[in-house]
């Protein structure tokens, strides 16, 4: 009688057991933070990004001047360039070199590069600019460009690319690309650098571009 009472009192022991933890299951585990996209190399974007560094300088703060400065623009306006050097984009964008370069990367790859680029500090080139010029060439800024490149050209949210503080030869040359119809120019921009030229000529773009090499400096 005695084995039978404890055999019961056990068999209910150990079902009031398992029904407290069939009542509090363990807790799930955290989800994994988001993995960035693979890449075909299995390279990290720092060393697809560092592949750049031989025209665009260290953490793609160029020396110049032929060459942008690539750090801090936005994730987006670097993928619709690469895209634009690659012939896949909105528009072709042409190139020297960046044409043959760009077709050794996979989408995965850029979108790596962009993401890491943008996080990076804009710096500046120090050069020499007129400033007489560059007075005028701000407030020429303002009447045909802020709209779309904000902060006296400083931004980056805008997605058009960051002006201030980029090598005066490499716009000036972009510049003329443009106007002779090697790259495709948006309507809106197309509209204002018609106007611009109109009013002002050679020395209204040339005043523009003093304005975007002195990076805000007087």
């Amino acid at each position: 009688m005695a084995y039978k009472t404890l055999t019961n009192a056990l068999l209910v022991a150990g079902l009031a057991f398992s029904s407290a933890g069939m009542a509090a299951p363990a807790a799930a585990p955290a989800a994994a933070p988001e993995a960035p996209p693979p890449t075909l190399s299995g390279a990290s974007a720092e060393m697809l990004s560092n592949t750049c560094a031989g025209c665009h300088g260290t953490n793609g703060a160029s020396s110049g001047p032929a060459s942008p400065t690539i750090a801090g623009i936005s994730k987006a306006y670097f993928v619709e360039v690469m895209k634009g050097f690659k012939g896949e984009g909105e528009e072709l964008v042409p190139s020297t070199i960046m044409g043959r370069i760009v077709k050794g990367y996979t989408d995965a790859e850029i979108e790596a590069m962009a993401g890491y680029f943008a996080a990076k500090p804009f710096v500046a080139g120090s050069q020499k600019f007129d400033a007489t010029l560059a007075s005028k060439g701000a407030k020429l800024h303002d009447k045909y460009c802020e709209k779309c490149h904000a902060e006296g050209g400083t931004s980056a949210e805008d997605d058009s690319g960051i002006l201030s503080g980029q090598w005066a030869p490499y716009l000036s040359w972009s510049m003329a690309d443009f106007q002779d119809g090697k790259r495709h120019a948006p309507k809106k921009m197309a509209k204002k650098v018609d106007e611009l030229m109109s009013k002002e000529g050679a020395e209204g773009m040339k005043a523009l571009i003093n304005y975007y090499a002195s990076a805000g400096k007087k």
